[in-house]
């Protein structure tokens, strides 16, 4: 049996409810079935995912994991299973348009130095609104979904190199996920798109936005809380602490102190908060582990081939708008 040319990945916790939503959409998908295939990691989940799945979808393989492992686990246990030359990762809490895979794959190997093709991700239940049009990376370290909120009346219907794509719906050619190392499993959950963006640009992989890969997304349906907040306060820090060439944090240490210093003041003020406070624990764990990034980083450094002007020029200046 031939490999098909994509694989979709989809990591699941406990989510049949949303499964029972996501998979028709693939099933409706305007791409040839023997193009693709669909892959759902469980990550030990109790509530019956694996064998809804088995019973009502026989064409989607099901990886199952013993332990519940994490979102950044269950991605990677569904790329090595993965026969497709192209890896996509969509989220659970996603419905995807018919013509969503094709264009997503198809635009992807049509631009040969891209390593990533990000979606045209909309709002669930306001389907005329934005959640992303592709990651960009502020000179602050934080980084931001573009036409996050904006309402989609096709400013951002044009393909165009963006910094990075968002993993919930992001298709990776596998010759550069591997070359990157594909999602760093130290990171556990959230931001792990973004530290990969970064290693593929350093590596001279470009990441390019399909705008008729539409797909609808239950925003936070599968996180969010104290968990992400933890994780995102933390990971942050280590996502700038390993990819940052030496001389972008010379030249925009102000901007990257200044915005962790706004983030923990912002949580200080509303400390009564438990998200809050998850992510004043996630920024002083981030600092902590500082040292213990610094092998990560040189092996991060001393891999970049591509010349500061380019990673320089892809970087923009703080907005009000954010991920």
């Amino acid at each position: 049996m031939p490999a098909p040319v994509a694989s979709v990945i989809i990591p699941n916790y406990n989510g049949k409810h949303l499964l029972a939503g996501c998979l028709p959409a693939l099933q409706r998908q305007t791409w040839p079935a023997e193009r693709f295939e669909t892959i759902v990691v469980d990550d030990a989940s109790s509530d019956g995912s694996a064998s809804f799945v088995a019973e009502n979808f026989p064409d989607v393989r099901v990886v199952q994991l013993a332990r519940n492992s994490g979102f950044i686990a269950a991605c990677n246990a569904g790329v090595e299973a993965a026969r497709g030359q192209v890896l996509v990762l969509l989220n659970n809490d996603t419905e995807a348009e018919p013509g969503w895979l094709q264009a997503l794959v198809e635009g992807l190997l049509a631009h040969p130095a891209a390593g990533s093709a990000a979606s045209k991700m909309l709002l669930f239940d306001q389907r005329d609104h934005l959640h992303t049009t592709g990651d960009m990376m502020g000179v602050d370290g934080i980084p931001r979904n573009r036409g996050v909120w904006e309402r989609d009346d096709g400013q951002y219907d044009s393909q165009q190199q963006v910094f990075g794509a968002c993993g919930g719906a992001a298709a990776y050619r596998r010759e550069a996920w591997q070359q990157a190392g594909g999602f760093d499993p130290s990171l556990f959950m959230y931001m792990e798109d973004v530290d990969l963006a970064w290693r593929l640009q350093l590596l001279g992989w470009e990441a390019v936005y399909i705008p008729e890969a539409r797909v609808y997304h239950k925003v936070s349906a599968t996180g969010g809380g104290g968990l992400a907040s933890y994780y995102v306060g933390r990971n942050t820090i280590l996502v700038i602490a390993r990819n940052w060439p030496g001389a972008l944090l010379r030249r925009h240490w102000r901007a990257l102190v200044a915005a962790q210093v706004r983030i923990a003041v912002d949580a200080l003020r509303n400390w009564r908060g438990a998200a809050a406070r998850a992510r004043l624990r996630g920024q002083l764990t981030g600092l902590i582990r500082l040292p213990a990034e610094r092998k990560s980083r040189q092996r991060i450094q001393a891999a970049r081939s591509v010349p500061m002007q380019r990673i320089t020029a892809l970087l923009i200046e703080p907005t009000d708008q954010a991920g």
